[in-house]
């Protein structure tokens, strides 16, 4: 597969809309039809050959290097493809996304594969607020696709979140799972304060204890070793998580709510003991 390399020329401070770094843009343009193709910096229309230089016709895979944190929309709505980011990401990374896949080797800002449908998001690195969340004044966050987080990730990760697989290895921060639908919500570390708080379905996993104990409107179900726990993790550790066959075959306590809405939501507590 060929490839489309972005090279930051300098560092950038205003924000950058560049919701036109896609595959599904590139794919059959030229070096010099890639470099025209527009990004809005601040409040002024520039193109991708003013703030990258570009190497190669379109492609289906794109690498982009450079200090992008203010660099925003990078893949949205993506379909195909593969993007690789090398430097920290700016917000909506990834956003509306329905297929292919983005690496990013640094740091993601918020709403990072916010209202994905499909594909795959993994972060080398941390990752801010709204992982996989909802955009204000919507009804459904993420509805498909799998996000992985190396590092830690912000509040309310996987708000009103309607299907997929959110997985953070480090720490998560408080609110995760608020609101949400249906899906699932690993975190391997320790999960924040007030997880899953008006949730409705969907189940959150945490295989490293929580701050603090469930929210009042949760109630202690049972312990046990659920079998779809298993598969979810012998399934991550084959994507090079580190997953213990202790956890896998462990046991888990159910804590199950959130009561003032439909009530079939679920965190799980690994039992480290």
């Amino acid at each position: 597969m060929t490839t489309t390399n972005l090279h930051l020329k300098e560092p950038v401070t205003l924000p950058v809309e560049a919701g036109a770094i896609s595959p599904d843009r590139f794919a059959g343009l030229s070096q010099a039809e890639v470099a025209a193709l527009p990004l809005l910096v601040g409040r002024r229309q520039r193109t991708i050959g003013d703030l990258f230089a570009v190497e190669g016709d379109g492609a289906e895979e794109i690498v982009v290097e450079g200090d992008l944190s203010h660099v925003k929309h990078i893949g949205q709505e993506m379909s195909h493809g593969r993007i690789t980011v090398r430097g920290d990401a700016g917000m909506h990374l990834g956003a509306k996304m329905s297929g292919g896949e983005i690496v990013v080797h640094g740091d993601v800002a918020a709403w990072t594969g916010a209202h994905m449908s499909g594909g795959l998001i993994r972060v080398h690195g941390n990752a801010s607020s709204m992982l996989g969340a909802v955009y204000t004044g919507e009804k459904r966050g993420m509805r498909g696709g799998v996000i992985i987080v190396e590092g830690d990730a912000g509040p309310r990760a996987g708000e009103r979140m309607r299907r997929g697989l959110i997985v953070v290895q480090g720490n998560l921060g408080e609110f995760a799972g608020a609101r949400m639908i249906a899906g699932s919500l690993f975190v391997f570390g320790t999960l924040g304060a007030r997880a899953g708080a008006g949730m409705k379905r969907g189940t959150i996993v945490a295989l490293g204890g929580m701050d603090e104990a469930p929210l009042p409107v949760f109630h202690d179900a049972c312990s046990y070793n659920p079998t779809f726990v298993r598969m979810y993790l012998r399934k991550l550790r084959e994507w090079g998580l580190p997953v213990t066959q202790e956890q896998i075959v462990g046991t888990y306590r159910r804590y199950a709510g959130d009561v003032t809405t439909l009530g079939k939501g679920e965190i799980l507590v690994y039992d480290q003991h």
